[in-house]
């Protein structure tokens, strides 16, 4: 019987093999000089410059510095909005354009909106987004779930668990791990230097030492310096996006998983290994488990939920949300397409 990954296609993925391992080492490290993926994927510094130069222009690959909100005492939340079908484009869009959303898709046949918020302090009131949504005429329904533990995915992708490097050649490329601790023992405080210096990386995590100084008015030295801390203190990571045609499923949807609460940090660490999983967290309300799930077609999905999905630990109830399309991936910012 063939396994999930066996039935992977590479070939309509957008990506050559090639790429595909740049792909790899930017998601581990955004930051990564082109001497450094060079000596971890056995190629030039000059290939491994020319690839990401070619990926970039094409809009293929870009490489966003973000930061954890918890570490900075702000709260992310998953936010759902039901609306009529002929609104979901024009909500969409305009939720998109806001920088405090992130990952907005369209999901059940164009009836549901989701997205990521990101409000500063640990409430939702004064999220502007949700209190113009529920006066938006067409908008019929609006939910808002605190993200309170992501189990896989803030700064990984489904890459890292099917992507073409070894173990050695992901060791090579890893950079120092942030601090551990508890989001509320480890907020950092952020002065103006530092908030344009993460604005400029929102848009381009790739962005030369020179050209942020000169941006910031910081020294390289200084810039440098800071990225540093900020990483190591947790409050920076670097994530790829990817343009929609490159690992592009063929079958993407969200779970909504009831657990008992007993069982919801097991039943969360067992859904984050699985393969198609590309984001799960801890969230509030009743359905306490939140997952996206990306597959090769539907077939999949039912043996997914019906075996994977079932063996998960103190599993009650499940719902789920096919996403038809994505306006906005992981960053405030969208790209600027050619």
């Amino acid at each position: 019987m063939q396994t999930y990954l066996d039935m992977i296609d590479r070939t309509d993925r957008g990506l050559s093999e090639e790429d595909m391992a740049l792909a790899h080492a930017l998601q581990i490290n955004g930051r990564a000089s082109f001497k450094e993926i060079a000596d971890a994927l056995g190629v030039s510094d000059q290939t491994a410059a020319r690839r990401w130069s070619r990926l970039r222009t094409a809009g293929k690959l870009r490489v966003l510095g973000l930061t954890d909100p918890q570490r900075l005492g702000d709260s992310p939340w998953v936010v759902r909005v039901r609306c009529t079908p002929d609104a979901a484009g024009s909500i969409g869009k305009a939720m998109a354009r806001r920088t405090d959303t992130s990952w907005v898709n369209v999901s059940s046949g164009g009836t549901e909106l989701s997205c990521s918020v990101r409000t500063r302090g640990a409430g939702i009131e004064e999220s502007l987004i949700l209190q113009k949504l529920p006066r938006t005429p067409q908008v019929l329904d609006v939910s808002a779930h605190c993200l309170l533990h992501v189990f896989f995915g803030q700064d990984l992708s489904t890459i890292n668990k099917r992507g073409p490097l070894t173990a050695a050649q992901v060791a090579a490329l890893t950079p120092p791990q942030a601090q551990d601790g508890e989001p509320c023992a480890a907020q950092v405080r952020l002065d103006d230097g530092d908030r344009h210096l993460l604005d400029l990386l929102a848009r381009d995590g790739r962005a030369a030492p020179a050209e942020l100084a000169a941006a910031t008015g910081l020294s390289q030295s200084t810039v440098r310096r800071r990225i540093s801390e900020l990483r190591t203190a947790g409050v920076l990571y670097f994530d790829v996006e990817y343009h929609p045609d490159v690992l592009r499923w063929n079958f993407r949807a969200t779970l909504w998983l009831e657990i008992d609460p007993s069982r919801l940090a097991e039943a969360g660490a067992a859904i984050a290994a699985h393969p198609e999983v590309s984001f799960a967290a801890a969230v509030t309300g009743t359905f306490n488990l939140y997952a996206s799930i990306d597959v090769a077609n539907a077939q999949l999905f039912y043996r997914y939920l019906t075996e994977s999905v079932a063996a998960l630990p103190g599993l009650r109830h499940t719902a789920t949300v096919p996403i038809h399309r994505t306006i906005k991936g992981p960053g405030p910012y969208l790209p600027v397409r050619a």
